[in-house]
């Protein structure tokens, strides 16, 4: 019994130095396994940080930096150390947070400049540049432009209204980007607004001429602000045959040279507003005030092959017919290609006001209808 009693005791005492004994071995109060035999440690086993040092911290000599452009084995975890082993090797891949799942559904908030070229990438002269700095209004109905109209006019005929023209840059001091491009830039434009009678023999009914020029600049501080400064002059022409088929119609002599200044702000790439005012230093039968203003919703940059919607408001007021005007509408669908902001849309149209052909400025119009649209 006592020999029971003495065998109990000396195992209790044991197991009670026992903690301390490690704990003097290892600092850590429990057996180190990888310390336990170290004659049978592997030699690739080495604790790592996953932090930088450059001073060794105590009792960690056998820690060392790891360059995790080499492959790297599948981690194991001992006494809050990583150990590496060369089994299963793969390699490192940084992770890549801008296309986590917390970010992939959502488009980014702009609240940075409306460019995908970086800050510091210098202004260059360039001839014939390929983008623009400041986009024609969508739903301008006398921007030069390429388009097609097939509308019905109330108490009229079905109409064709065709634009023949365009708008490109002669010279740039700037740089390009995804959006529109950034810097001073001239351009000229050019365009014939024809109107076709469908029901007679889709005559030529009347036809207005633009042609003019500009200097268009975005802000560097803050490119959401875009400005353009020029001149354009127009004229408008009754048709030949509805002349033959009108002989007593009062022929106007239509015609204007216009300075205009307009800007645009950019809430974000697609949605805009507009301002511009024209005054015209030489006019007859037209008065010299004009003024502009408008909201789009409109992709600017490459949409691929499915495109995107369009929303187009713009208003037009004239002095010649009491600052009345017009009112325009269009809404579908749109793409843009490899060059930004040249942009081709389809859809429908509504105008409601005095009449887009100006050799019957003062007659009010009503136009429903679809059309075809190809922007500079």
């Amino acid at each position: 019994m006592i020999r029971h009693v003495w065998t109990a005791a000396l195992v209790l005492v044991g197991c009670l130095a026992l903690p301390f004994t490690a704990s003097a071995q290892t600092g850590m109060g429990w057996p180190d396994p990888a310390n336990m035999f170290p004659g049978q440690r592997p030699q690739h086993q080495q604790p790592i940080l996953d932090f930088p040092t450059d001073e060794p911290l105590p009792g960690m000599a056998d820690v060392r930096a790891v360059n995790y452009q080499s492959p790297l084995g599948q981690p194991s975890f001992q006494n809050d150390l990583t150990v590496m082993s060369p089994s299963d090797q793969v390699e490192w891949i940084e992770p890549d947070y801008n296309n986590s799942p917390v970010h992939s559904y959502r488009e980014p908030i702009y609240d940075r400049p409306l460019t995908n070229v970086p800050n510091d990438e210098p202004y260059e002269w360039t001839m014939l540049p390929k983008g623009m700095v400041y986009k024609s209004y969508l739903a301008g109905p006398k921007e030069s432009r390429l388009a097609a109209h097939l509308m019905k006019i109330t108490d009229d005929n079905w109409m064709l209204d065709g634009t023949l023209g365009g708008r490109f840059g002669v010279m740039r001091y700037g740089r390009d980007s995804t959006f529109l491009s950034d810097g001073i830039q001239w351009d000229v434009e050019g365009a014939a607004q024809v109107r076709l009678d469908i029901p007679e023999d889709v005559d030529v009914r009347s036809v207005d001429f633009r042609a003019g020029t500009q200097l268009t600049w975005s802000y560097a501080s803050n490119p959401r602000h875009r400005s353009r400064f020029g001149y354009y002059h127009l004229s408008s022409h009754l048709g030949d045959e509805f002349l033959l088929k009108n002989p007593t119609y009062p022929r106007l002599n239509y015609a204007h040279d216009v300075i205009i200044f307009g800007h645009s702000y950019y809430f974000t790439s697609r949605l805009r507003v507009y301002g511009e005012v024209g005054w015209a230093f030489y006019n007859l039968e037209s008065d010299p005030w004009e003024f502009q203003f408008g909201i789009e919703w409109a992709p600017n940059e490459k949409t691929g092959f499915w495109g995107e919607p369009f929303l187009a408001i713009g208003t037009h007021l004239r002095e010649e017919v009491n600052y009345g005007g017009s009112f325009v509408v269009q809404t579908g669908w749109a793409w843009v290609g490899d060059i930004p902001g040249r942009t081709l849309r389809i859809g429908l149209h509504y105008h409601n006001g005095d009449s887009t052909q100006n050799s019957f400025y003062d007659n009010w119009e009503q136009q429903i209808g679809f059309g075809i649209w190809y922007d500079f």
